[in-house]
């Protein structure tokens, strides 16, 4: 009889981002998952990162950016995902939240062997303030009104006010590739398919 190498989990936990969905209070036309999520976020993310180095100066790594942004709600496989309106509710659950997430992001670097563990805490503890942190997060903000645009053009009123306050949000950024983005890209999204065509 052989004996198994030690084996490691970190990928096929991973691979449950399929069943979590999110917007879970809300009344959904299409569920999404926050794997499809990553995905449209690291698109939208590297997208914004080559946006501002052609048009705005930038000098950020666009490919960095994008494995960053596939990777920014890995953590939700432990935690599940927290609806917005109870995450921001108030500063105690802000705080709390963001331990719970430096928790699981740190349970998620012992399901690696120690000598992938260092590059991936790169990842999962990126700096949310840097340039790079800035462009996730307004890809995140930009992947959330997008699912709302959806979810109105479907005829899903329950949206309409998620859409409002996520446009604000990601005006507020006052980000030139963002504006950029908004400007060129979005109005596809309300758009039928024969109308793209």
């Amino acid at each position: 009889m052989t004996l198994l190498k030690k084996q490691f989990h970190f990928f096929a936990f991973l691979s449950r981002m399929k069943f979590i969905t999110r917007w879970g209070l809300m009344r959904n036309t299409n569920s999404e998952s926050i794997q499809e999520h990553s995905l449209q976020v690291s698109m939208i993310a590297h997208a914004l990162a080559l946006i501002k180095n052609t048009y705005f100066g930038g000098s950020v790594n666009p490919e960095r950016i994008a494995v960053i942004a596939m990777y920014h709600d890995s953590n939700e496989t432990i935690t599940g995902d927290l609806p917005t309106p109870i995450k921001y509710y108030n500063p105690s659950i802000s705080n709390a939240y963001k331990d719970l997430e430096n928790i699981s992001k740190e349970k998620l670097l012992t399901m690696l062997p120690d000598l992938l563990a260092d590059d991936y805490r790169r990842i999962l503890f990126f700096n949310e303030t840097s340039d790079e942190g800035k462009i996730v997060k307004a890809a995140d903000r930009i992947s959330a009104y997008i699912k709302c645009l959806e979810e109105e053009k479907a005829g899903n009123t329950e949206f309409k006010k998620a859409a409002v306050a996520t446009l604000k949000k990601i005006n507020e950024m006052d980000i030139p590739e963002v504006n950029y983005f908004m400007d060129n890209f979005i109005h596809g999204f309300m758009l039928t398919l024969d109308e793209l065509n």
